[in-house]
């Protein structure tokens, strides 16, 4: 697949896309903006809901690929979860298969496999206690199931109809880090933008599953995957480390909420607030 130019970027309004908006062009992509809500700054941007077909083939008409972050993304109760997160992917899908659209990179999420007992030992972690791409999914959510289907729903859509996606299983995409979980699990805004544009221009990827973050000292997961595209991370979450654990304390090994992937995900998940 030849380096994407257009690219239609959805949830354009959210924090991810606030970020993702402000870096990309930087890599030659013309965005096209979408949201369910008003784009500040960006009167172009389309206002659009994911239950509307018609208005996703419009604004999917044309462009060579979609970064797709719209939706909810913390905890909510499922049938918030479904019409957004589930339905919504799926006519977005549908929009791009019927558009001709050749490329999906998914913001999927690591609560997909929230349950998932983070690595024991000291970091940095050898190459094999790193949790791999292809661990069993154990969503620790609605939220973290609907990510389950996503990918899913993209492996379906590239066997059934050759659509490609980039799953990223996102962990915490921030200017800085702000928990001592974050410290393993960071993506620095510039990474993020790294991570990206290697997904959409790296060739034969089929649906690829990676995992979403910097180079961090303290690392849980492998980024074997996202190397695969072409990602080189260039950041790391350790200069923030001496600040957050003296704030806060390392990470005790008997709480669930710190011996799982997910985090507070898995005892007392943050609740979408709209």
């Amino acid at each position: 697949m030849p380096a994407a130019r257009t690219v239609l970027l959805t949830g354009a309004a959210g924090g991810l896309g606030t970020l993702m908006r402000e870096l990309l062009p930087a890599y030659g992509y013309e965005l096209r903006l979408l949201d369910v809500r008003p784009v500040e700054g960006a009167p172009d941007a389309i206002t659009a809901d994911l239950a509307d077909l018609d208005a996703l083939r419009e604004a999917v008409r044309g462009v060579d690929a979609i970064i797709h972050l719209a939706g909810i993304s913390l905890e909510a109760p499922f049938e918030k979860i479904l019409k957004a997160n589930i339905e919504g992917t799926y006519h977005l899908y549908e929009a791009a298969r019927q558009e001709g659209v050749g490329r999906v990179v998914f913001a999927s999420s690591n609560h997909a496999v929230g349950f998932t007992p983070r690595p024991e030992g000291d970091a940095p972690l050898p190459p094999e206690s790193l949790i791999p791409v292809h661990t069993p999914r154990r969503p620790d959510t609605f939220y973290g199931l609907s990510k389950s289907f996503g990918e899913d729903l993209a492996q379906f859509y590239w066997d059934k109809h050759g659509l490609e996606t980039v799953s990223v299983r996102i962990g915490s995409c921030f200017a800085e880090p702000t928990s001592v979980r974050m410290l393993s699990v960071w993506m620095s805004p510039a990474d993020g933008a790294r991570l990206f544009h290697a997904a959409l221009t790296a060739q034969g990827v089929g649906h690829t599953v990676v995992y979403g973050s910097s180079a961090n000292t303290r690392l849980w997961w492998d980024l074997t995957s996202a190397r695969a595209l072409g990602y080189e991370p260039q950041d790391d979450s350790e200069p923030y480390a001496e600040k957050l654990i003296a704030e806060q304390g390392e990470l005790d090994p008997s709480d669930p909420a710190h011996n799982h992937l997910g985090g507070p995900f898995v005892t007392d998940p943050p609740i979408w607030p709209y």
